[in-house]
């Protein structure tokens, strides 16, 4: 995927698309990812609002990541971040703010919705690879540092932001697990067709 404009294309659309997702995962009241229940129990404690939240958290991770690999940080990645902040504030703010989640069977459809589109999201925006999302950063951070297998370093960093959004008070629940174990293979199911459409693209966008 050479083309500028393509990549930023994809980085973008999959990036508004991810965040919609994850708005959803939220929205469903059932448990929310363990980081993203860290952003919601930190809203709930001290203020602001979830996509502030993203950022800051965001940022202070990037700094972590800089000192783990001990290399200068990744100072794009601040772009990355504030998208996801701003587009998540956007659809839990003015698109899904009236979305009533009124039973199991809805709050249950409304989750794996969320899933699905989260995973189309995430297979869009790695295809440029720009940036990654510093939550995505301090992952490959550990697995690099500490020569972790890509499952082992994942784990451990979502073990550390749910123990810390249990601690603040963020929403776990039955849907943070759900999240845990199907949020992977929703990814793997549009990665391949995704990888083919950009490169299909990619070779006909000057045609």
């Amino acid at each position: 995927m050479e083309s500028l404009k393509l990549r930023v294309l994809f980085f973008i659309v999959g990036l508004i698309i991810m965040t919609f997702g994850i708005s959803m995962t939220i929205k469903a009241d059932l448990g929310a990812g363990a980081w993203d229940a860290l952003n919601v129990g930190l809203k709930g404690l001290v203020g602001l609002t979830v996509g502030n939240w993203v950022i800051i958290i965001g940022v202070l991770l990037m700094l972590v990541n800089a000192w783990i690999l001990k290399k200068r940080p990744d100072y794009l990645a601040i772009i990355t971040v504030l998208v996801i902040g701003v587009m998540i504030d956007f659809w839990l703010l003015l698109v899904m703010d009236t979305w009533l989640m009124e039973g199991f069977i809805k709050q249950y459809i409304f989750l794996f919705l969320g899933i699905v589109i989260l995973g189309f999201g995430v297979s869009i925006y790695l295809q440029p690879k720009f940036s990654l999302n510093p939550v995505d950063g301090f992952m490959v951070s550990l697995r690099e540092r500490f020569n972790l297998s890509t499952r082992v370093a994942k784990t451990l960093t979502e073990g550390i932001a749910f123990v810390i959004a249990l601690s603040v008070g963020g929403p776990i629940g039955i849907g943070t697990f759900i999240i845990l174990f199907c949020a992977g293979p929703a990814i793997q199911l549009f990665e391949p067709t995704i990888t083919k459409l950009a490169t299909y693209l990619d070779q006909n966008w000057a045609a």
